[in-house]
């Protein structure tokens, strides 16, 4: 599927944003997706998982944008350097920059928003439905960090649950250290004592970017296909 490019300005930084559009006039609920961890240093075009995602959401009948949120630093820095450097107030200034992309397109409804994330997207997808009131579905997929704080005068995203304004799922594999099984119990116990409703799936075998086809090693074909029906099924209920 064809998907077109734009560039927001984000506090004075240009971001590359990908836009994946459902056949149709609409209007079409809308994802945003928060990228993982292994393009930011190649950018979002040069990453096969990335344009399969877009592809994938945008054939489910969803509007898709995905904002480059690692366009405050060179492509060619260290990605160790940029993890460090990290700050969830310029992420939040991204998905807010976004969000209001989103609602401003015509083949858009901007009461049915949801936003999706792996890996360190998976962080930032549970971060920013702390974030947005707006949004109605949230899907973390094996989001680390999200019990540590990033950048100064953050807070780690697990202490704002309460403020999630949708349902949420979360997909995580068993054999992962980043979150390991404890760290995904915490974060069902958050949501729990916050009464957001949620879902999560565990995949025995499966450790961290196991729907990453791109890493053979990591990669979990039949935990792949079941968690992609899980996390399409779950979209549907709450954006259609």
């Amino acid at each position: 599927m064809t998907h077109s490019r734009q560039t927001l300005d984000v506090q004075g930084s240009p971001m590359e944003v990908l836009v994946f559009e459902p056949a149709g006039a609409g209007p079409h609920p809308a994802i945003m997706v928060a990228q993982h961890l292994p393009i930011a240093h190649a950018g979002l075009e040069k990453d096969p998982f990335t344009l399969d995602t877009g592809d994938r959401l945008a054939k489910a009948g969803y509007v898709t944008v995905i904002p480059f949120i690692f366009h405050w630093w060179p492509t060619d820095m260290a990605v160790e350097r940029k993890r460090e450097e990290w700050r969830d107030d310029w992420t939040i200034a991204d998905m807010d920059a976004t969000f209001r992309l989103v609602c401003g397109m015509k083949n858009v409804d901007p009461g049915r928003v949801g936003i999706i994330g792996h890996c360190w997207g998976g962080r930032v997808s549970w971060l920013i439905a702390c974030r947005n009131d707006r949004l109605r579905a949230c899907a973390t997929l094996y989001g680390g960090r999200i019990k540590l704080p990033m950048g100064p005068g953050s807070v780690a995203p697990i202490e704002l649950a309460g403020r999630i304004p949708c349902p949420v799922i979360g997909i995580f594999g068993n054999d992962d250290q980043n979150p390991s099984p404890a760290d995904v119990d915490d974060l069902d116990a958050a949501l729990n004592k916050a009464n957001i409703p949620h879902v999560f799936h565990r995949y025995a075998g499966a450790g961290h970017g196991f729907q990453d086809f791109g890493d053979k090693n990591r990669h979990r074909p039949e935990a792949t296909a079941d968690s992609w029906n899980k996390v399409l099924a779950f979209l549907e209920m709450q954006l259609k």
